[in-house]
């Protein structure tokens, strides 16, 4: 079986440390409508569907009409759009990960349910000097994940098959991403869920910082799914 020659990861929670500035736009924006507000650690179970659902889940269940989610969408896309990086930043040990990876000439992608003209900028913006083969955030013309076409196209787009792909993330919509592509999903354990979420939906393997994820291609053999399991199960990260 061939060995892991790409890389897709997820956005937020994974790369970019941005819970803040969500959680802060989308209480502006309840603020202004007079609604109640949230604590920044309540949206971590809200983030990660798309910026409609996040206004969805934001918002009272009284207060799910059409007309205020529409209202409510416009203002979070405004704001959002304006206050996006005040204090948005890589996680620790991102950088330094990103760089290896492509010093040892790994294909890296980033697959988001972020709209795409959010995740093009925050790449371009936070992460520019590391080089990824294709950005692609939620776009009209692509499901969602974890609908697996966007992660499918993407593994069309680079000319490699989805077992030749590691998809790296923060949740279980991530995990059911990968599963759903053929490809192998690690869970990363500083994002906005808990590791009992990730292992629910079908984490292949669950690292605890950056540094570990070299560490886990260095130590893996080629991948093959059935394989991988046996070996992870006697390495150093916890996995299912």
């Amino acid at each position: 079986m061939p060995q892991a020659r790409a890389i897709i990861f997820d956005l937020d929670g994974t790369l970019l440390d941005s819970l803040a500035d969500i959680a802060d736009a989308m209480n502006r924006v309840l603020a202004g409508l007079k609604l109640p507000e949230h604590p920044r650690q309540a949206y971590r179970y809200m983030v990660g569907e798309g910026i409609a659902t996040l206004v969805n889940r934001a918002l009272p269940p009284t207060r799910r009409d059409a007309e205020t989610q529409e209202t409510a969408l416009a203002a979070m896309r405004e704001e959002y759009g304006r206050n996006w990086r005040k204090q948005t930043l890589p996680y620790p040990r991102i950088p330094a990960l990103l760089t290896t990876l492509n010093r040892r000439g790994i294909t890296m992608a980033v697959l988001s349910n972020k709209p795409d003209e959010f995740t093009q900028q925050a790449v371009r913006e936070l992460l520019a000097p590391h080089r990824f083969a294709i950005v692609r955030g939620a776009r009209a013309d692509t499901p969602r994940k974890p609908d697996p076409a966007g992660a499918l196209a993407l593994a069309e787009e680079l000319n490699l098959p989805p077992a030749e792909f590691l998809f790296v993330g923060d949740s279980g919509i991530d995990m059911q991403t990968a599963k759903r592509s053929g490809m192998f999903a690690i869970g990363v354990l500083w994002g906005f869920r808990p590791a009992e979420e990730l292992r629910q939906n079908g984490a292949d393997a669950l690292i605890s910082t950056p540094p570990q994820l070299l560490e886990f291609l260095d130590e893996q053999p080629p991948l093959s799914h059935g394989e991988h399991r046996i070996q992870s199960q006697h390495a150093s990260f916890p996995v299912k």
